[in-house]
């Protein structure tokens, strides 16, 4: 067995799926999920109501500071313990099986619920440029997701391409229209940045609204934990996944800013737009002229494609480990991987399904339904996030977790996770303000858990095949 196949056989695995990602690629994945293009041109409007320009220019570096805490804090996990599924197994072998089961399944509801939400942006997108009613926006969300199963279910190589072309893809077109907006688009001098003035909220001052304008940046930083999700697929994980994770948030800190801050600089009538659902096409559109606003719209529908196929890739991977280790009913389908591609084809079938599903049931509760979803997402992968960061600052306190990775804080490693999982708890607020129905959806979830838990698996499910002491202790 090679080096990385050996490190995996250490916490009782084979190499199953095929190893064929590079360091480019670890970073693709992180950067494509996190998606600038899509998540500042699908919530920019609501962001800008809430806290106006100030809302946008000063919130988007606090939510890059506090995602690149969480970030740093998981990319030691991943190197220490580089496999699919990863924020499963960080949390079973740092803290057992219970706190396992707990993280894979929130986890996978926020996973499941961005897959939603990133298709059904595309999907409405789509639907503006090919001039279809909702209904029709619909059909189209379900003919992008099975296009990303059915894509994802047919080879690795093919995937991996497409993940390297998406960066590529969002870096070009960031930078593009973030230099024509500056160039020729730019209506206000630099000083508008600041301005606190307008906001739509009725109630609360601006305090809060400034709160609920960081909805930008949550939103857009979620799902930079797939580079750790394919580590079963990334040659020498241990230094890859760990570097793709931080880079992919690093990057998209600054292109983000770019693009934030030409968008609101080009603002003409902040009344207007304020608020509005496609509020950044109309701020293209005015600034740069009809046929810049198509190309834009053109550009987002593309990002917002490649960031949905990136995030199955992701959620099938987390669901076939999760399977693996027997957490779900019907385990030995979802785990089963296929001879000819090496892919977890039936992983990603229900993957696609239960987004599906996840879009009708939310639609026939709220008229919001994209915020609703991408709400729920980010409240449930930053709880996924949370769990893990603080039981490894736990283990290391009380002497358990005694061979980082290669990739290691040090010293700095337990305050710098204390202070990620205080930012977990800043991200709850900020979506609990910009979408009340997302904290029933989450509560709802803790219960259905909670009580799946102690009704059905308790008793049945073991976690991971090797403990974290007899991992520490192999060669």
């Amino acid at each position: 067995m090679d080096r990385d196949a050996r490190e995996l056989a250490r916490l009782g695995y084979a190499q199953e799926l095929l190893r064929r990602l590079g360091g480019f690629s670890s970073f693709a994945i992180g950067f494509s999920v996190i998606s600038v293009l899509t998540g500042v041109t699908s919530t920019f409007g609501d962001a800008l109501g809430a806290g106006g320009p100030a809302g946008l220019a000063l919130g988007w570096p606090l939510v890059s500071v506090g995602t690149l805490l969480v970030a740093l804090a998981m990319a030691e996990l991943a190197s220490a313990f580089p496999t699919a599924g990863a924020l499963y197994h960080w949390a079973a072998l740092l803290g057992g099986s219970r706190w396992g089961w707990a993280t894979a399944m929130l986890n996978l509801a926020g996973q499941v619920a961005i897959v939603a939400a990133i298709d059904l942006a595309c999907a409405q997108a789509l639907a503006q440029v090919l001039h279809v009613s909702d209904r029709g926006a619909y059909a189209l969300f379900a003919a992008v997701l099975v296009a990303h199963g059915a894509l994802n279910a047919t080879s690795v190589r093919l995937v991996a391409w497409l993940n390297d072309a998406s960066a590529t893809v969002h870096l070009v077109g960031v930078v593009a229209l973030a230099g024509m907006l500056l160039v020729w688009g730019r209506a206000h001098g630099a000083g508008w940045l600041l301005e606190t003035g307008h906001g739509t909220r009725a109630a609360g001052g601006y305090a809060i609204g400034f709160v609920q304008s960081l909805v930008l940046g949550v939103w857009t930083f979620t799902g930079f934990d797939a580079a750790a999700h394919v580590s079963e697929e990334t040659q020498d994980p241990r230094r890859r996944a760990p570097m793709g994770i931080v880079s992919s948030v690093g990057v998209s800190a600054v292109a983000g800013y770019a693009l934030v801050a030409a968008l609101v600089l080009a603002v003409r009538d902040l009344g207007a737009t304020a608020g509005a659902p496609d509020a950044a096409l109309v701020v293209l559109g005015g600034a740069l002229g009809a046929r810049a606003g198509r190309f834009a719209l053109g550009l987002a529908v593309l990002a917002m494609w490649f960031a949905g196929l990136s995030s199955v890739t992701s959620a099938s991977r987390m669901l076939f480990a999760f399977a693996r280790d027997g957490g779900l009913p019907g385990a030995a389908l979802l785990r089963r991987v296929d001879d000819r591609t090496r892919t977890p084809v039936n992983a990603t079938a229900a993957v696609v399904l239960a987004a599906m599903a996840l879009v009708g049931t939310v639609a026939r509760a709220s008229a919001t339904v994209f915020l609703a979803v991408a709400a729920l997402a980010t409240v449930a992968l930053y709880a996924s996030y949370a769990l893990p960061i603080a039981l490894g600052a736990a283990a290391r306190v009380r002497g358990r977790w005694t061979r980082p990775g290669p990739w290691s804080l040090g010293r700095l490693g337990v305050p710098l996770a204390c202070a990620a999982v205080a930012w977990t708890a800043g991200v709850f607020v900020v979506c609990a303000l910009a979408n009340p129905l997302s904290v029933g959806l989450f509560a709802g979830l803790l219960v259905a858990l909670a009580a799946l838990w102690a009704l059905v698996v308790r008793r049945r499910f073991m976690g991971p095949k090797v403990d974290l002491a007899h991992f520490q202790q192999a060669e």
